[in-house]
């Protein structure tokens, strides 16, 4: 299994690049509206729509906690959308990423959000399933409907080991 293991990152922006964006306040454009009374952190992440009639989609999923170390042996891709999740708690969890390589993921990453850290998932960028750790958690996600299948699932004949 070692050469199958995933050592857990920070989540920065610069790391996260290849696969979309963070979605934080941090180092954001924003300013006041609402005569003063909010501040608006600008234009946070990139929505990508494409395919036959798309529409964005706000949905909340609860997700159910695994346990480290976790044994990967699914990941998927939107090919038609970007996928956002932002926390609704500050209950850790995971972002687990790859590259593709000629169709199949290659090169994995696990990322672990600080408290206030989202991301959206570029377009057909292949991704685990929502990993929350030690406790149930919701998030608010931001994804694509309409027309066609924006699901491609991938099945690793071994598993990946991600530990802390």
């Amino acid at each position: 299994m070692q050469d199958r293991l995933i050592r857990i990152e920070p989540l920065t922006p610069q790391a996260f690049a290849p696969f979309g964006q963070v979605i934080q306040t941090e180092g954001a454009r924003h300013y006041p509206i609402n005569a003063g009374m909010t501040e608006r952190y600008h234009d946070l992440a990139r929505v990508e729509l494409g395919g036959v009639h798309p529409r964005p989609l706000i949905s909340i999923f609860r997700g159910q906690p695994y346990a480290l170390p976790l044994d990967l042996g699914l990941v998927e891709r939107h090919p038609l959308g970007s996928q956002a999740f932002y926390p609704l708690s500050d209950n850790p969890w995971l972002v687990i990423v790859a590259e593709d390589e000629a169709g199949t993921p290659a090169r994995l990453r696990a990322f672990r959000p600080a408290p206030g850290q989202g991301v959206n998932i570029a377009m057909n960028t292949w991704h685990g399933v929502l990993t929350p750790l030690e406790r149930e958690s919701a998030f608010l996600v931001v994804d694509r409907g309409g027309e066609g299948d924006n699901l491609e699932e991938y099945r690793f004949e071994l598993p990946w080991r991600i530990e802390g």
